[in-house]
């Protein structure tokens, strides 16, 4: 029997306060040492004696860091603090926020509110030092790589669905996850638009099969079926099909074709669906911090999604092993790897760290996010989707699938790409920590440095760095890719870690070039086959829409029309609905 992450837990966190609190209660009634207490009232002295104990053990701790702030001639972090014991207030405001605000608002007040691009969010007696500064982040992520790691914590966090793959590991482990797959993301691969070409036909099949009868269609919903199906068949040589589904309908369709999907259908979407469940809890482990055990007290709620995940992915990897070794008994051998499971088997031949790779493989393929965001804001900016498809069609033509030099020679396409990015970054928000305490330059030049504790979790937010007016420009809430092309990217500030979208150093994302030319291909056969893109807010569910007070607001927020969610990467809540114009009926 596997015990619940919230009894492993308290087994785990009382064990030493529970024999401190039975070694006080026998001591206060030993009838030789003892206080002469009656029985009753032992516990109640035992447990406010412990309850000292810990609120010392904090207080001290407290006083261990100012104290080694001052010693390294360095100052600690400004503080945001609620009212609350534990700054239990505090959390529940940046909870809710997560479920009903806008992403990131809470954060960003509290740095607006504390004048410091670094601040201490110290919520259950325990500090979070949360950064949006180029120049901090590129601390982390670069120069002083080797101090910063994941962490046991945020790896217990992610093992139940991460293992220990690449983007949960650290040290020798992550080295060896890396060089695992990095050989197989080299140019000549992106070179083989097939299978994009394959499934971004079905989606647009979709489209225009669902714009025939009239109603809006969730492009995120599609679009993460066809990341899906490439993916995995990109890893495993077997695609999922998830696009053999059929397509969600509006909330508001009078008439829905019946959903007669086949059993295999029904699969992909069981697998989708898990997958999803799966990523939706561990993030949320990540915002509750060391008590989200406690809300997983009877079961992992991870567990039954993970169950449909493993099901699908462990046969495969089975098969994969019997062929190798059947390839090695014959020594007969395929002249090259069909997918990343092949490339993976030359360096290990175990189940477990191959299912581990392959899961952390497709949770790094953001593209559904990234492409999800380049449509929304081209179904809002008409003179931006019309200049981006008439490079396309000078470059490539109204039908032919595009080569990557067709890709590589189109500019303004880049530049769409990069300022979605910008505004809408795939992982907004990541999460790190020093193993040792270090001090970090003060963004006041006139005051001393911040000090760092050794072991403390530090969050930082790429999406908030990357909308600040001081780094990109009063402006830099609207999107405008013109930006990426003329002298704004260098008036504002140059900072090289400004725009971290692949994050950075050595942990920086081996398949960017990958994601942009499977971005590319996609938007260049839409646009090839659509002239023009519109939002359909009637069709997204009414309580996933913008809230009304949001119009007016400071920033992006006052003119979102779809509201932005994360687990570990973005998207949008209730999906987004558009309608699409039949490129042919447009240019007649």
């Amino acid at each position: 029997m596997t015990l619940s992450p919230g009894i492993r837990f308290l087994g785990r966190t009382l064990f030493a306060p529970t024999c401190l609190f039975f070694l006080l209660q026998a001591l206060v009634i030993h009838p030789k040492y003892g206080l002469g207490i009656p029985v009753w009232k032992a516990p109640i002295v035992a447990l406010l004696v412990l309850v000292a104990f810990l609120v010392g053990r904090n207080v001290l701790t407290q006083v261990y860091h100012a104290r080694a702030a001052n010693a390294m001639g360095a100052r600690l972090v400004p503080r945001a603090q609620g009212t609350w014991p534990g700054s239990v207030d505090l959390l529940q405001t940046l909870l809710k926020a997560a479920r009903t605000g806008y992403l990131g608002d809470s954060f960003a007040g509290l740095v607006q509110s504390l004048g410091s691009p670094v601040i201490n969010i110290r919520v259950l007696w325990e500090d979070k030092i949360f950064a949006v500064s180029p120049e901090h982040i590129q601390i982390i992520l670069a120069t002083d790589f080797k101090n910063y790691v994941k962490g046991k914590h945020f790896c217990s966090m992610m093992e139940s669905v991460l293992g220990n793959g690449v983007f949960n590991s650290d040290g020798d482990m992550w080295s060896f996850h890396r060089s695992m797959t990095r050989p197989f993301f080299a140019r000549d691969r992106f070179e083989h638009f097939e299978i994009f070409h394959r499934h971004t036909d079905t989606v647009i099949a979709h489209i225009k099969s669902r714009m025939a009868e009239g109603y809006a269609v969730d492009f995120q919903d599609l679009i993460s079926r066809l990341t899906m199906d490439s993916a995995t068949e990109f890893l495993f040589g077997s695609c999922v099909d998830s696009l053999a589904c059929t397509p969600p309908y509006p909330h508001n369709a009078s008439m829905k074709r019946s959903l007669n999907d086949s059993p295999r259908a029904q699969a992909a979407n069981a697998f989708t669906e898990a997958y999803g469940e799966a990523m939706h809890q561990i993030s949320l482990r990540q915002r509750l911090g060391w008590a989200w055990p406690l809300f997983e007290m009877f079961e992992d709620k991870t567990a039954k999604p993970m169950e449909v995940v493993t099901k699908y992915i462990d046969p495969l990897i089975e098969a994969a092993l019997n062929k190798k070794l059947a390839e090695e008994k014959d020594m007969v051998y395929s002249s090259e790897d069909s997918c990343l499971l092949d490339e993976l088997m030359k360096s290990t031949s175990d189940p477990k760290l191959l299912k581990d790779e392959i899961i952390n493989i497709l949770i790094g393929d953001t593209t559904m996010s990234v492409l999800t965001n380049v449509i929304y804001l081209l179904s809002s900016s008409p003179a931006v989707t019309a200049r981006l498809r008439e490079e396309i069609l000078a470059v490539v033509g109204p039908t032919g699938p595009p080569t990557y030099d067709d890709i590589k020679q189109m500019k303004y396409l880049r530049a769409v790409l990069n300022e979605t990015l910008r505004l809408f970054p795939p992982v907004p928000f990541n999460i790190r920590q020093p193993l040792n305490s270090t001090i970090w330059p003060s963004p006041d030049p006139n005051e001393k440095p911040l000090y760092i504790p050794g072991g403390t979790t530090i969050m930082y937010s790429v999406m908030l760095m990357q909308r600040r007016p001081d780094l990109w420009g009063p402006d830099a809430h609207l999107f405008d890719p013109e930006r990426f092309l003329d002298q704004r990217v260098q008036k504002y500030n140059s900072h090289s870690f400004k725009f971290l979208p692949f994050n950075a150093g050595p942990r920086i994302c081996l398949g960017q070039q990958f994601a942009y030319n499977e971005m590319s291909f996609v938007i260049i056969r839409l646009l090839q086959n659509f002239a023009s893109m519109t939002l359909d807010v009637d069709a997204c569910p009414p309580d996933a829409r913008v809230p009304t007070e949001w119009s007016g607001q400071p920033g992006r927020k006052g003119i979102e029309k779809c509201v932005p969610r994360m687990h570990l990467t973005l998207y949008t809540q209730g999906g987004l609905w558009v309608k699409m114009e039949d490129a042919k009926a447009a240019d007649a």
